[in-house]
């Protein structure tokens, strides 16, 4: 087993791959030192592995890109994929300017040759180089311990015994490099702060590396095998691509969170969702006593009324989100909520599905009586359902009772009472929003219009001036207010986003 002597933080799993095939498998009396910046003048180049061997240093760069990769002139074109510039070339170069920071450090390391070594670990990586300009300095990872353990690599003038100066090596290379303390980056964008996540997904918090004082973003990286055969790898592919095609159906909507990009990294170990960043949080965190109490009722429904117009825009565009709950819905300043959590929807008919994961992601609370036992069936109407739960309990405080056509929780604000002081017009639409036939739930369309009269109404009731008391002179009601009815139509239109 070769001896890790230190290093940064892997990147990816291709590099984790590599230190761990070295470290297990090569000789006893090499060194490992992985993820470390070299300087060099006025800037830093970072190096993936460094490995000393018996008779050199090397340099290794690691590549997940995976099947057949041409070399044309000085880039490199694989399957399937955008072209990129050769690395080897890049390579070469910074192991020659790492051999005149030892030099420099120690004149006897002139002596020392540095090799530079790219590995392909991707599957079925092969590279096709009719010129042979780079193939002499490509290896996979199978030949990797053969090629780093060739001493007829060693230039013709260079040593091949590195012993009597390994001691020298490891002084000036602790006198020069350091570990790698740039945070992990994602295409062009680099990780300000991990989230959170699971074994499948992570969410960072990211800023354009190009233009670090712009705006964040939300990723979410998602995990792949890339060593997985053909169909299974499709298959988790259609499921971590799903989100994105689902938001990509969806026009931009101020209560739908936005989708920015989607690539994948070399190797395809992880896939990047770029989404807008929401500065807000989970509805669930105001499920809770003291989260309600940071949303006055007004602004409760508010969020409902955001939820809902999320959802009608959703549907509109033919996406069946699928796994609506209060972890989907983000809250932000003002009130305003915005849909997310799109990993499971469905984006109109195709060929495939991605039900089969939704039994292990799904809150039963939020599941519609159809769907319980059978997630595939999941429509619309199933969504609408699971915004009747959420408003339900937001407004309440409470899950709603197994029936529909059941009253309010007990303890919520006393028997007969409407619950938690929302208005009875409100609690019927929840009702309705519930029922257990799915025909007789109204759309998320017609359930936010019902939502906005209920509250225009209301807010009428309130402004509505009081009539005089009535007397023996006279028992006449008191007229409307002059020009008031076209006011309240103009706010409504405003509100609920109609034209005349």
């Amino acid at each position: 087993m070769a001896q890790i002597v230190g290093g940064g933080r892997p990147v990816n799993d291709a590099e984790r791959r590599v230190i761990a095939h070295l470290r297990d498998n090569a000789p006893a009396d090499w060194l490992l030192l992985h993820n470390i910046e070299v300087p060099r003048d006025d800037d830093v180049f970072e190096v993936d592995l460094i490995v000393l061997t018996g008779h050199a240093l090397c340099v290794l760069d690691v590549k997940g890109t995976r099947g057949r990769i041409e070399v044309s002139g000085t880039r490199w074109f694989p399957a399937r994929r955008s072209a990129f510039g050769s690395p080897v070339s890049k390579l070469r170069a910074n192991g020659r300017a790492l051999k005149g920071l030892l030099a420099r450090e120690r004149r006897e390391l002139d002596r020392i040759y540095v090799d530079s070594v790219v590995v392909l670990t991707g599957n079925g990586a092969r590279l096709v180089d009719p010129a042979g300009r780079d193939s002499r300095h490509v290896t996979d990872l199978a030949g990797l311990i053969g090629t780093l353990g060739d001493p007829s690599r060693v230039r013709r003038g260079y040593t091949t015994d590195t012993g009597p100066y390994r001691t020298a090596i490891i002084e000036a290379l602790n006198g020069s490099v350091r570990r790698s303390t740039a945070p992990p980056r994602f295409g062009n964008w680099e990780v300000e702060e991990e989230l959170g996540g699971d074994n499948r997904v992570t969410e960072y918090r990211a800023v354009n590396a190009t233009v670090p004082d712009s705006e964040t973003v939300l990723l979410r990286v998602y995990r792949a095998d890339p060593l997985a055969e053909e169909k299974p790898r499709a298959a988790e592919r259609r499921l971590i691509t799903n989100a994105y095609q689902s938001l990509t159906r969806i026009p931009p909507h101020p209560c739908v969170v936005r989708s920015r990009d989607f690539f994948a990294v070399d190797d395809e170990s992880r896939f990047v969702l770029v989404l807008d960043d929401v500065h807000g949080q989970a509805l669930h965190l105001h499920l809770s006593p003291s989260g309600r109490e940071a949303l006055a009722p007004e602004a409760r429904l508010d969020v409902v009324e955001d939820m809902l117009r999320g959802l009608a825009h959703v549907h509109a565009n033919n996406v069946i989100h699928r796994a609506l709950s209060p972890a989907c819905v983000l809250v932000a300043e003002g009130a305003h909520a915005m849909l997310t959590g799109f990993d499971y929807a469905k984006p109109g008919p195709r060929q495939h599905t991605v039900a089969s994961e939704l039994p292990n992601v799904l809150d039963t609370h939020y599941v519609a009586p159809e769907c319980q036992a059978r997630p595939e069936l999941m429509t619309a109407a199933s969504d609408v359902y699971a915004a009747g739960v959420v408003a339900f309990q937001l407004l309440t405080g409470a899950l709603p009772p197994a029936s529909p056509d059941a009253g309010p929780a007990s303890g919520a604000q006393g028997r007969g009472l409407p619950a938690g002081g929302v208005a009875a017009e409100v609690l019927d639409l929840l009702r309705r929003m519930r029922d257990h036939t799915p025909a007789k739930r109204p759309s998320a369309a017609e359930a936010l219009d019902l939502l906005i009269r209920a509250r225009q109404a209301r807010q009428d009731a309130v402004r509505a001036p009081a009539g005089p008391a009535p007397g023996p002179a006279s028992r006449e009601p008191a007229r409307p207010e002059p020009g008031r009815p076209g006011l309240l139509r103009e706010a409504f239109r405003r509100i609920s986003g109609k034209r005349a």
